[in-house]
């Protein structure tokens, strides 16, 4: 983050079967490169080793989320806009996927 001062605001890390959900927020002193608010975060859904869904607004691409391997940007509203999209895309992509784990 450029040596800037961050404060963390969440992280969160829950154990799922075959992998994980982590979701890690910090609240910046200027927006990052590409985004419009006061926000860094790194929400994902790890499954396998692999990560399946990732929200993230990455230095210069700004706010986007990757679904498998397509990248798709993504429209920030608010903390909890974003912790509930990204909650929704992880249910859904359970739902999609569970006949697989069987």
């Amino acid at each position: 983050m450029n040596n800037m001062q961050a404060e963390l605001l969440i992280r969160e890390r829950d154990d799922l079967p075959g992998g994980f959900m982590e979701i890690v927020i910090w609240r910046v002193p200027r927006p990052v490169r590409g985004s419009a608010h006061d926000y860094k975060y790194r929400l994902a859904l790890v499954i396998g080793e692999v990560c399946v869904l990732r929200y993230d607004n990455e230095a210069g691409k700004g706010d986007h989320r990757h679904i498998g391997s397509r990248e798709e940007p993504y429209l920030f509203s608010d903390l909890a806009g974003l912790i509930a999209d990204f909650q929704d895309d992880v249910e859904r992509w359970c739902d999609e996927n569970a006949q697989d784990q069987d």
